[in-house]
């Protein structure tokens, strides 16, 4: 057992586990700045908050979360003393449709609902890949028509823009997992038993950003071996399979070149069925029919791109498609649930990564339609659609970009502790409380030092000033106040001590009755100076 008093070689270590953060006051108060923008943009748009609770019953997140046989694989699970898996939530979406089906009759349909949480995921942790993250959700749960799928990519694209990332940094790009469900059948992995295999194909595809084109390739066949030596086993599809999907990824290749900012084509690509795209003026219709030539016989297949159309001209209807909301077969979002139209938020402008190669910032939100999730609970058909904000890469994006609120308040005044006897006490206390009723953030030391102690503690809460008050002071009724900021500076050109001890900079006394005027005048004045410095 480690030895509790902290002595000797027993002392228990200090240490994060692997794949979790601390968070400090500077970035909890710029998410809160940044969600409270995200959450104006949802209420604008008819949605209400919901909130469920972080722990659901493992076989109520899905068969396309946690595997069965292995209850934590991929979540952090445990049995309660009912012998019931319970499971850490793996996302904000499962929980929803469980509350949907276990409330229907009382909830309006369609349920437009909003939550912030935290989600668990028990993978292997990495850079820029945590254990523990927060997203921030919105769906439309008991509407089966696409204009919802539509009015999400149009939402998200507000959002973005609410958040400072200006129209042109970023795009909303939206395809549909039917067609690619098509292309599936077609090659033979329809059906339950080909579940395993079909989500392998949806992951490694959800990497052509990542890996490109050969990468997925590699995925998609009998796997990839990374820079480090690591191995990713494939889906073990054959070459026929592999050219098949390949034709599909090719339209989302296709669309990115298919313009430059004029709006003239600047490349083509040929597809097997002979069709020659090469239109002086690139526009979703092409894409349509390149679509519809290599894919539009499949019945599944067919149906998406329709329903790709109509979300394209909604979108266009409501002024999205000035490069805000684009079609784009090459998503398809890695989870298994997604029955219809999926869509993705991707920053277009540049970072450097880990490696100072300067890429793409990429994907901060997502989602779709998930038809059969609330379906599981109620054995009867309730679509729904949604999509997840990244918030911690999204802050990440802002910090970027410069455009993350500087939401740092000014930190607490603190009224020294000269004296420890009852009397002195409650005028210190009296002090802090004086403050506090003029909406002044303040506090009374309560350590046990002395006062070197004391002001080295109010340097480090980064206090504008201090409250000093000892026998002669209170003897006159009187305080010192000290001005932290302003004697700082005053003392970097001062190199004798004698000298400093005669100037006091930035101390004045004043009558005790003035105290909260008198510290007022210093916090607005170092307001303004901190204003003119930017």
């Amino acid at each position: 057992m480690a030895d509790k008093a902290g002595n000797g070689a027993d002392r228990m270590k200090a240490r994060l586990p692997r794949g979790f953060v601390d968070r400090h006051a500077g970035d909890i108060r710029a998410v809160d700045a940044m969600t409270a923008k995200i959450r104006e943009v949802y209420e604008l748009y008819g949605f209400e908050p919901v909130e469920q609770p972080m722990v659901e019953y493992t076989d109520a997140l899905g068969k396309f979360l946690p595997d069965q046989d292995r209850p934590n694989e991929g979540v952090f699970s445990f049995q309660d003393d009912d012998e019931q898996w319970l499971s850490l939530r793996y996302d904000l979406t499962a929980p929803l449709a469980r509350f949907v089906a276990e409330n229907f009759e009382q909830l309006p349909k369609p349920y437009r609902s909003y939550r912030q949480g935290w989600v668990f995921r028990n993978e292997k942790p990495g850079p820029g890949r945590f254990r523990q993250f927060m997203q921030f959700d919105a769906d439309i749960v008991g509407t089966p028509g696409v204009a919802a799928d539509a009015e999400m990519a149009m939402m998200m694209a507000d959002t973005l823009e609410a958040v400072g990332i200006k129209r042109g940094d970023y795009v909303i790009r939206v395809n549909n997992r039917k067609v690619l469900d098509g292309v599936l059948e077609a090659i033979g992995l329809g059906g339950d038993e080909n579940a395993g295999r079909r989500l392998t194909v949806l992951r490694a595809i959800d990497k052509l950003d990542k890996f490109g084109p050969e990468g997925v390739r590699l995925l998609l066949g009998k796997g990839r071996l990374d820079e480090s030596g690591d191995f990713t086993k494939g889906a073990g599809l054959d070459e026929e399979q592999i050219t098949r999907i390949g034709r599909f990824v090719d339209f989302g290749q296709w669309q990115e070149f298919a313009s430059d900012s004029t709006g003239r084509s600047t490349q083509s690509t040929l597809n097997e069925g002979g069709v020659d795209w090469v239109d002086e003026e690139a526009s979703s219709r092409d894409l349509f029919a390149a679509m519809d030539a290599s894919f539009g016989e499949n019945e599944v297949a067919s149906q998406g791109i329709a329903e790709l159309k109509q979300i394209s001209h909604l979108v266009s209807s409501a002024g999205y498609d000035d490069g805000r909301v684009k079609i784009d077969p090459s998503v398809v979002r890695g989870l298994e649930y997604y029955t219809g139209p999926v869509y993705e938020a991707e920053l277009l402008f540049e970072v450097p990564n880990e490696k100072g190669e300067i890429v793409r910032f990429g994907s901060v939100a997502g989602g779709g339609r998930y038809d059969g999730l609330v379906s599981r609970f109620r054995g009867e058909p309730v679509p729904a659609t949604g999509f997840s904000i990244g918030v911690s890469r999204l802050t990440a994006a802002l910090k970027n970009l410069g455009k993350l609120e500087n939401t740092e308040i000014v930190a607490p005044v603190v009224v020294l502790v000269m004296d420890k006897d009852t009397e002195s006490l409650g005028r210190y206390q009296k002090m802090v409380s004086e403050l506090r009723k003029a909406g002044i953030r303040a506090e009374m030391y309560l350590g046990g030092s002395g006062m070197k102690a004391q002001m080295k503690y109010a340097d480090r809460r980064g206090a504008p000033c201090v409250v000093i008050q000892g026998g002669d002071e209170r003897a006159n009724n009187e305080v010192q106040i000290k001005d932290l900021v302003a004697g700082a500076k005053a003392a970097e050109g001062i190199t004798d001590n004698t000298e400093w001890r005669e100037s006091r900079p930035a101390q004045f006394s004043v009558k005790e009755s003035e105290l909260v005027e008198a510290v007022r005048r210093v916090i607005d004045a170092q307001a303004a100076e901190r204003s003119g410095a930017a």
